[in-house]
């Protein structure tokens, strides 16, 4: 494929993953002018999804995606890192999602649910030094 291919490729796949988190936006329910964002977005439905958690999985679903053209664009040979076991991209981004999971539990655990800014801060400082050195 050439460039301008790959490119357009790129926009078409960013559109498409920004046209389903602006209809998850506005799909947050309304309660007195003001966006519910922990409301259910499907009232009655067996499983509460609400914002955060469908942000969650959108999320979880763009670095899939990301990694998916990564791998088809740029090919890679497995690497050694600080760990000495081989590791691919995906295997460093499973290692930074499991990892900033239990960062993220610990997190709760000691500083409580009200100011998980600085565990997601840390997640990504970890997400980075796994990237790099792992």
């Amino acid at each position: 494929m050439t460039t301008t291919r790959w490119t357009t490729v790129y926009l078409v796949i960013a559109a498409i993953m920004l046209t389903i988190l602006a209809a998850l936006y506005a799909a947050v329910p309304v309660k007195d002018g003001v966006k519910d964002w922990t409301a259910q977005l499907i009232p009655g439905f067996w499983m509460a999804w609400t914002f955060p958690v469908a942000l969650f999985f959108w999320c979880i679903a763009s670095l899939l995606i990301l990694m998916t053209l990564l791998a088809i664009r740029f090919p890679e040979t497995p690497r050694v890192g600080l760990l000495r076991i081989e590791t691919t991209r995906g295997d460093r981004l499973f290692i930074t999602l499991l990892g900033s999971a239990f960062i993220h539990l610990g997190w709760l655990y000691f500083a409580g649910p009200d100011a998980l800014w600085g565990a997601m801060i840390l997640s990504l400082a970890y997400a980075f030094a796994v990237f790099r050195w792992v």
